[in-house]
């Protein structure tokens, strides 16, 4: 089998999973890497993960079959300009932001367009850096891929085979429909979480009685406005265009709300709500907004019996489960499996066993 030479720029949590993840499940990889940290290098080298470590601007790129830029955007925005002077006709570059028009608009501005298949897996971590890699991060993770429209078939084809062979599942877009679709179902969550909180805080009461009372509903909707405002200030600028598009529709719907609310259009409101609750409902693994739930998730290698392994261990110890599921979005929740239980204690005891039995358990962000 002939080899394959992978080259990641940046080597976090991401890019160090990918890499991770190809020793795995390949045989035919010769794994190339740059990072700005000598430290993190030289951790991927004494890991076995990496073959050779790389300098910044280093010709060695141009052997590569397949470039990962796993930096942040604008950093891999700077590479582009290096790479297309040094790569192989054949080479492939592909990304990792979960934002595609801008990096897709440079690859055509500099003619990288035969050479560029843009790429989102969709997983993720509170936990940054190579330390917190994983070889089965990606495991039935949806893996957005955006091929540049002058992509060959075949390569595309390849491309999405590698990213199979990881263990994620691939899903071709144009990086339009990615921005898109990640503006309504992402992007626009984490506005209104964040408007919605600051919209409490200016209504509070003196006592803050708002504060003090929020729970349950109020803060499963806006748990994600926790996250960082570093990343979000740059998602919002580097997809403008597609999240004011998402926006317009919400005001719109807002207003109508508001309008029905006024007007005690009752019948109005009611099939507001039973649409809502309809469409919710058919959404895969249901997360109820407005009961209390018992949650927790787990790193889980997808192999046979993985599943049953878990469910018979917490069978054993008499803990019942009241749900369980692969999350295939793991952009913003860590572990592979859902489970849900019935009771806090079942929860609890749970986490204990399967912590005691070297599973990694990880516990929903409030």
């Amino acid at each position: 089998m002939d080899k394959i030479t992978v080259g990641f720029i940046g080597l976090g949590l991401i890019g160090g999973s990918i890499a991770r993840a190809m020793k795995k499940f390949r045989t035919d990889c010769y794994l190339m890497a740059y990072s700005h940290t000598t430290a993190t290098l030289k951790e991927a080298i004494d890991a076995g993960v990496i073959d050779v470590a790389l300098t910044e601007h280093d010709p060695r790129f141009s052997e590569c079959d397949y470039i990962f830029l796993c930096a942040p955007v604008t950093t891999n925005l700077s590479y582009l300009p290096f790479l297309s002077e040094i790569i192989k006709p054949s080479c492939i570059i592909t990304d990792v932001g979960s934002v595609k028009g801008e990096i897709h608009r440079e690859v055509q501005k500099i003619r990288l367009i035969r050479n560029f298949i843009g790429g989102h897996p969709m997983a993720g971590s509170e936990k940054t850096g190579f330390a917190n890699s994983t070889d089965y991060l990606l495991e039935n993770a949806y893996y957005v891929i955006t091929p540049e429209s002058e992509i060959e078939i075949s390569a595309l084809s390849d491309f999405v085979e590698l990213v199979r062979s990881l263990k994620a599942i691939p899903m071709v877009l144009t990086y339009e429909e990615h921005d898109y679709v990640t503006a309504a179902v992402s992007h626009l969550p984490h506005i209104v979480a964040a408007t919605l909180v600051n919209t409490l805080e200016h209504l509070d009461t003196p006592e803050e009685y708002m504060k003090m009372i929020a729970a349950g509903g109020f803060k499963d909707i806006t748990r994600i406005a926790s996250s960082s405002p570093v990343m979000w200030q740059q998602i919002c600028a580097s997809n403008r265009e597609q999240i004011s598009r998402v926006l317009d529709a919400y005001i719109r719907a807002l207003v109508q709300a508001k309008y029905l609310v006024d007007n005690q259009k009752t019948d109005d409101i009611f099939q507001m709500f039973e649409s809502a609750k309809d469409y919710r409902d058919s959404l895969p693994d249901m997360k109820s907004m407005t009961s209390r739930m018992y949650v927790l998730y787990c790193d889980l290698y997808d192999e046979t019996g993985g599943i049953a392994a878990v469910t018979t261990l917490l069978a054993k110890n008499d803990i019942n489960i009241k749900n369980i599921g692969i999350i295939h979005n793991r952009e913003f929740e860590e572990g592979v499996l859902r489970i849900e239980f019935y009771q806090a204690d079942a929860c609890d005891r749970a986490k204990t066993v399967l912590e005691e039995t070297s599973y990694r358990v990880h516990l929903p962000k409030n």
